[in-house]
């Protein structure tokens, strides 16, 4: 994409509708025609010190891609979300170039309309100059911050003060494939609308009753929608995102996600009972280890687990398998009519660890692509269903995910599969617990998975500053304080305590809403008529939330339930002295986590715990020496910490003279909370010592461009591939965070060759290269055909089962 034609396309028509509507005719009456000439000025303002930083970036950001063949970092999508703004804001104003005689066109709705994108685009400069600050820290390659202080706490403080609103309103997810939009606005109303009615210790399907009647004024009013959607993403605790997050989940939706997914033979919930048993040693099958059951925080319990499989095979209408079932409350989900044909087992699984942050979801909210998975592969799938924090945090999600896969091992007889070929493959947070598991398994000594596909993991934990995760800002679906809400339970910290709002009467209540209806009726239907009248434009931008100070019923629009993430705990840095490092104690609701490296003395590969590594061992930074040539192309666009007096004011000495973001009228006193957990390799995979990632079976990593968390996935397989490890990473154009749960719903616009890439590292290992190459009975990867997401791990999938092990 050309920077500079952008830009000149954007002055161009910007200054062509401010003289219109500044040149003292009729066009020029009235307030909007105003705040459209003040909107495209501002933009411009904006415009003129963006154009300099998007040209130094595209010159430099090279040097932080996996490989010259998959241009991918957080450097790239920072630029990319400012062209997409860029380009929204050039279409906007060629509409209005081309309607603005019209008696149809409406001043007052496209005045808001480019205010919002006026907003947005202030914002993005302000995480554009943070990124900036960012490069002179991360030179050599490196993506994240070195440590939790300084910048890492700078854009902390810097989230919790600037405003969001902007990014949840008109212009939500305008960074994304136009496709997926009206998905994500169906979710944003549904949020906010459970948030408003949300209430703890309720049923969630009785919440969700309730939403239902209070969505209307948040569909037809941007603006309040997106007010809202920054302060319930703000002060609601964990336990609202578990509710929310679970009401997929509910039978009634769950049935009509079942309806319309693949119908599969086997569907079976599955409770195994946690008893030792032995599993032979990789190395020695004479011998054998012990696999203890999970024990951490809630004690020994039943792992629960869910067999998906296309077609019944041998054994899995045993009465071994079906003593082991456990009862949901819906349809039969075992087919055994007369008709149905056993066909043998098959010789690959899949074992499948769900996404939901730690906190919430089970292997029902993946179904639907799971049994997708299951008919395209022609394999069982085994889904874990690990228990969610914060009532069982770190390690008890990794101890029943590594004893499922021993189980499965040990029991291939009972889930139709011969024992061959096993692979691992999990979403977000499972994603993680893919390559924890793995780790964990070669240091117990038992048979490695033949392969991973991890799709856009979490695999650094603490609060590490780096540019993807600047997008956190405004990602609809990953906010910052959410994330840090659910790592902070999966860590083990104590819970938020909830503030209670104060009550209003029902009489209040009724002049609140039926005020509030009225208003937002007026304004929605306007909006909406305008939406018939032009089908075509681009999709919805954002609108400023009002400069006004709030009134008096403002505050009644909080719910009855809301927390902040305040806390006064406070990890100490990442210790320099090698002294000191041992002596670090991990918190007492996560002693249990020390137990992870100790297993039974016949296991021949023991791993040293954590506290027993060296500072060294666990750095996840790639270079120490200074490349010339990267020096000289970061030096001319790099910005070094601000100097500032001691005791000053936060914030106000952090942006250049004469810029300021804009701030949230409602400021949250908001804090990360750290813990040694997250340092610990099996719970942050990136900072695992070189040598237990060199015992990891091949893995592909599927990463989505606009994902916060794509440098994990990044810098994961630059750390692979630095100890000669097989790899493969593939980036995902204009998809959000945890599109597999979504894209049963849509199908988005297929990327190119060039815009979707794998590479493996080692020649030796040939499973993985040329994922995007045909397979027999599939159509070719080409621009001309439509490609459903699922179809990409279907490939992905096919050629980590039938690679040569």
């Amino acid at each position: 994409m050309d920077t500079k034609a952008v830009f000149a396309a954007l002055y161009s028509v910007c200054e062509e509708n401010a003289a219109f509507f500044s040149g003292g005719g009729k066009a020029s009456q009235g307030d909007a025609a105003r705040r459209l000439v003040d909107s495209m000025k501002l933009i411009q303002e904006h415009a003129r010190s963006l154009e300099p930083v998007i040209s130094s970036f595209a010159a430099v950001y090279h040097h932080f891609d996996f490989d010259p063949h998959i241009p991918a970092n957080g450097y790239r999508s920072l630029v990319k979300v400012v062209r997409c703004c860029l380009l929204h804001i050039i279409h906007k104003g060629r509409y209005i170039t081309a309607n603005r005689r019209s008696i149809f066109f409406r001043a007052a709705h496209n005045a808001g309309e480019m205010e919002a994108y006026c907003n947005a685009l202030c914002q993005l400069r302000a995480l554009l100059y943070l990124a900036q600050r960012l490069l002179h820290d991360n030179s050599h390659g490196n993506l994240f911050f070195q440590d939790e202080s300084g910048l890492s706490e700078s854009f902390v403080r810097e989230y919790a003060s600037m405003h969001k609103g902007c990014f949840y309103g008109r212009c939500l997810g305008f960074q994304f494939t136009p496709s997926i939009r009206p998905c994500l606005q169906t979710i944003a109303i549904g949020l906010v609308s459970f948030g408003e009615n949300y209430r703890r210790h309720q049923s969630g399907i009785g919440i969700a009753a309730s939403s239902f009647f209070t969505s209307g004024k948040y569909a037809i009013d941007p603006e309040l929608r997106g007010a809202e959607f920054e302060r319930i993403t703000q002060n609601l605790d964990v336990h609202f995102w578990k509710t929310y997050w679970n009401i997929t989940e509910t039978e009634v939706l769950s049935s009509l996600a079942s309806m319309t997914s693949a119908q599969v033979k086997v569907n079976r919930a599955l409770s195994v009972p946690a008893v030792p048993f032995d599993l032979p040693l990789a190395s020695n099958h004479r011998a054998s280890v012990t696999i203890a059951p999970p024990s951490a925080h809630i004690g020994i319990a039943p792992v629960q687990m869910r067999l998906i499989s296309y077609d019944l095979r041998e054994g899995q209408d045993s009465e071994a398998l079906l003593s082991l079932s456990r009862s949901e409350g819906g349809a039969i989900s075992l087919s055994l009519g007369l008709k149905t044909k056993r066909l043998p087992s098959s010789p690959c699984l899949l074992i499948h660890f769900h996404g939901g942050g730690f906190v919430a979801q089970t292997s029902k909210s993946h179904e639907p692509y799971l049994k997708s998975w299951s008919q395209d592969l022609g394999v069982p799938i085994l889904s874990v269903d690990y228990s969610l924090a914060p009532e069982a945090p770190f390690p008890r999600a990794l101890e029943e995910c590594f004893y499922a896969y021993c189980w499965a091992l040990r029991n291939h007889h009972l889930l139709g599969w011969t024992g061959e070929k096993v692979c691992l493959a999990g979403d977000s947070a499972g994603g993680n617990l893919c390559v924890t598991t793995s780790m964990r398994a070669a240091a117990f000594g038992v048979r490695m998975p033949d392969g991973i596909v991890a799709a856009y993991p979490a695999t650094l934990l603490t609060a590490y500053a780096s540019p993807s995760r600047l997008l956190t800002l405004m990602d609809p679906l990953l906010p910052l304080s959410v994330l840090s809400r659910c790592l902070s339970a999966y860590a083990g910290n104590e819970p938020q305590t909830e503030k209670q709002v104060e009550k209003v009467s029902t009489l209040s209540l009724v002049r609140r809403d039926t005020a509030l209806l009225l208003r937002d009726f007026r304004q929605g239907a306007s909006n909406w008529i305008q939406s018939l009248l032009d089908p075509n434009r681009a999709s919805a931008s954002s609108s400023t939330v009002a400069e006004a100070a709030p009134g008096p019923t403002d505050a009644v629009r909080k719910s009855i339930s809301e927390a902040t993430i305040s806390s006064p705990h406070a990890d100490p840095p990442v210790p320099s002295d090698t002294s000191e490092f041992p002596t670090r104690k991990l918190s007492v609701k996560s002693q249990t986590c020390q137990d992870l490296g100790s297993h039974n003395s016949s296991t021949s590969q023991s791993e040293p715990l954590l506290s027993e590594r060296t500072p060294e061992d666990v750095s996840f930074f790639l270079s120490k020496d200074a490349d010339p040539a990267m020096t000289n192309d970061l030096s001319s666009l790099a910005i070094p910490p601000p100097a500032r007096e001691d005791g000053s004011e936060f914030g106000r000495r952090d942006f250049p003279l004469g810029f300021q973001p804009l701030r949230s009228e409602q400021l949250a006193e908001m804090r990360v909370e750290s813990s040694p957990v997250f340092k610990d390799p099996y719970c942050s995979p990136l900072l695992a010592p070189d040598s237990m990632l060199k015992g990891l079976p091949p893995v592909h990593i599927v990463a989505c461009a606009l994902d916060p968390m794509l440098d994990d996935s990044v810098m994961f397989a630059k750390r692979l591939r630095n100890v000669d490890q097989p790899v493969t990473l593939c980036i995902v154009d204009d998809l959000p965070h945890g599109f597999l749960s979504l894209s049963q719903e849509f199908v988005p616009p297929l990327p190119t060759t060039t815009r979707l890439r794998s590479h493996a590292s080692i020649a030796s290992w040939n499973g993985l290269i040329g994922v995007c190459q045909p397979l027999p009975g599939k159509p070719v990867l080409s621009s001309s055909a439509p490609l459903r997401v699922p179809s990409l791990l279907w490939r992905v999938g096919q050629k980590l089962l039938m690679a040569k092990a």
